[in-house]
């Protein structure tokens, strides 16, 4: 036994004298322009009220820590219906391109979005999904695995013999897509947990619901499942190539990525509390 208990020890130290940094080189990749363009138009407010954001970024190689912004594009929309363009601005300078006036998209009206960036001319089309409204949110007492989650239930009434797709954004890189299949024209109600290191309670929680296209409810699938619900969530950055609905109308090889929608939205805010066991 003592013999065996030396020869441990000498193959420790073998490997221990033997240990060495390894440098990896990891390729550096052309930067893509990434698109991620959310219109949401809060329906349910008197009186409606819409927030409409281009944000553009570029990719970064695996390893970088800070995602670079686009600051200098050309970013404009075109209604058209009527021809009509409403330019947007980055007056931060921060990514973020804003209407320089109040807009609010209209219904079966289809928007076509223009930015211009590194002389190269990136469009898409979208038109706005309708959504139903949030009947109500609870906190329930369910837990998954570790039992240190909390449970909160969305219920939602369905509109009938329409093909109906949502998401849903639970704050805390919480997110879920779901749609109608099985409960078509019904009310559902829609899980989802927070882990304990998510959340501190109590505390407040404001949550979003959208209606999608089933072209973007196929996006957001892969993206979340890709990305996973933590590490600064699914838009931090789109971790392959994955294509959306915008592209290079100048040089189709260099593609963007990302996504332009336009979504029906509604917002409900729940107080969550410790519930004694």
């Amino acid at each position: 036994m003592k013999k065996i208990y030396t020869l441990f020890v000498l193959t420790l130290m073998i490997f221990s004298s033997c240990e060495k940094v390894v440098d990896i080189d990891v390729p550096s990749i052309e930067p893509k322009l990434i698109i991620d363009a959310s219109f949401e138009v809060y329906f349910d407010e008197t009186p409606i009220s819409a927030k409409n954001v281009v944000k553009l970024t570029e990719s970064a190689d695996y390893f970088d820590e800070i995602i670079p912004v686009v600051s200098n594009a050309t970013v404009f929309l075109t209604n058209l219906s009527d021809n009509t363009i409403i330019s947007f601005v980055d007056s931060n300078a921060d990514g973020n391109y804003e209407p320089d006036t109040d807009f609010i998209p209209a219904d079966n009206i289809e928007y076509e979005l223009t930015v211009i960036h590194n002389n190269e001319t990136y469009k898409g089309k979208a038109t706005k999904i309708k959504s139903t409204r949030i009947i109500d949110v609870e906190q329930g007492d369910e837990t998954l695995f570790s039992g240190n989650e909390v449970e909160i239930s969305v219920k939602i009434q369905d509109e009938k013999n329409i093909e109906n797709y949502y998401f849903f954004d639970f704050q805390n890189n919480n997110y879920s897509v779901i749609e109608d299949r099985f409960f078509d024209g019904q009310e559902y109600e829609v899980p989802n947990f927070y882990s304990e290191d998510d959340i501190i309670l109590p505390t407040a929680v404001n949550i979003r619901m959208l209606g999608i296209s089933k072209e973007y409810f196929t996006y957001l699938r892969i993206l979340i499942g890709q990305s996973g619900q933590n590490g600064g969530g699914p838009f931090e950055t789109v971790p392959t190539s994955l294509l959306g609905n915008m592209i290079n109308t100048t040089n189709e090889n260099n593609f963007p990525l990302g996504y332009f929608h336009i979504a029906e939205t509604d917002t409900f805010a729940i107080f969550l509390e410790e519930i004694d066991e």
